[in-house]
């Protein structure tokens, strides 16, 4: 334990990532990437009216976080975006997880554990 990486991403609701990252941070998560998505699942997307016109929108904006830890941390990390995004609601996202064979830091050639510090 603790050599063993592992690759969270996070399928989350836009509004809810400012509350996520200051969690993680508050735990002393310093390192993540976000990306702007779009997606659907068992949601299946929603209607919106536009200037009296009705559109089907199939792919609903999300935002998915990216993070790369040591695995002791993991369920620290699932437990912040769990208790920070759920709703109970259809399209409270999706978290994955799985484990990173290799990890190198580019500026220092640093690798495993010492690159993601």
């Amino acid at each position: 334990m603790g050599n063993i990486l592992k690759k969270i991403e996070a399928y989350i609701k836009p509004y809810q990532l400012n509350s996520v990252k200051d969690a993680l941070l508050d735990k002393g998560i310093t390192g993540m990437t976000i990306h702007e998505v779009r997606g659907f699942g068992t949601q299946q997307g929603h209607h919106e009216v536009i200037n009296g016109t009705e559109y089907r929108v199939d792919f609903l904006p999300k935002i998915m976080i990216v993070i790369v830890i040591e695995d002791n941390l993991q369920d620290e990390v699932v437990q912040v975006i769990l208790d920070k995004c759920f709703t109970g609601n259809i399209g409270d996202g999706k978290i994955v997880i799985t484990t990173i064979d290799k990890v190198i830091r580019i500026r220092t050639k640093e690798e495993g554990v010492e690159a993601i510090r």
